[in-house]
């Protein structure tokens, strides 16, 4: 049963509420008033406040008399995911072998809703002005692992999603860049999403044939010329695309 098949009455109104709130935090936003959680999360004031003393009382909140912070506890969420899934642990030491092979950052993401996330990563040197580790988030639009992925969906789903995106010259852009990406078998983004960031994706698929992630490979623009892409990372990342479409279990 997805989402969409929910009855209302199957839902926790209160959960939802809570989650919401709890995703509110951010690196733009690492603490937050009762006020600044209701405006991002459109709750009213008084249900904002329940919330964060529910987490504050569970201990995945702290207080300083003005403002809520997050707390390590959050931690088990995404560790409950990352410890109830094989995934990370098969694609790791694919990751570690292309890094090996190219000598440049090579990681793993999945996509949840607008973003990507980051599942495994392994980090040649740090090129990107942001630190990425598992668990990161990024918009899927403008990288490579999220083109890659959006690639892999079928129309239906792939129109679902731009219609999350802004109408206009965005959406249209991330429409052929992903058509592109679905003809070539790889999707290629340049400076798009930092100025000196080149990085190519790949889809990952298992035994099925059914994409579960997108690996990539993230370089300095001076380093990843048209060559070096075509004649290196492109052929380490198919390696790596092919060994775990006979690892990972449909």
């Amino acid at each position: 049963m997805d989402g969409s098949e929910l009855e209302k009455g199957d839902t926790l109104g209160g959960l939802a509420r809570g989650l919401a709130v709890i995703e509110a935090f951010n690196p733009q936003r690492p603490k937050a008033s009762i006020a600044d959680i209701a405006r991002a999360t459109g709750l009213t004031r008084a249900a904002a406040r329940r919330c964060l003393l529910t987490l504050q009382g569970l201990g995945y909140a702290e207080f300083d008399g003005k403002f809520f912070t997050l707390t390590p506890r959050v931690l088990r969420l995404g560790g409950a995911y990352l410890s109830s899934t094989p995934l990370p642990d098969i694609l790791q030491p694919e990751l570690e072998a292309v890094r090996e092979a190219v000598h440049e950052s090579c990681s793993a993401a999945i996509l949840d809703g607008p973003d990507v996330i980051y599942v495994a990563r392994s980090a040649a040197r740090r090129i990107m002005s942001v630190s990425l580790g598992v668990g990161s988030r990024l918009p899927a639009h403008c990288t490579s692992l999220g083109r890659a992925l959006l690639s892999a969906l079928p129309e239906s789903r792939l129109e679902a999603f731009l219609a999350q995106v802004q109408p206009g010259p965005l959406a249209e852009h991330t429409r052929g860049a992903v058509q592109a990406a679905r003809a070539a078998g790889y999707a290629l983004v340049n400076e798009e999403l930092e100025p000196g960031l080149r990085s190519v994706a790949m889809p990952v698929r298992d035994m099925r044939g059914r994409c579960v992630a997108a690996i990539n490979i993230g370089a300095h623009a001076g380093r990843a010329t048209d060559a070096v892409v075509e004649g290196l990372f492109l052929p380490a990342l198919r390696r790596a695309v092919t060994r775990l479409g006979e690892r990972i279990p449909g």
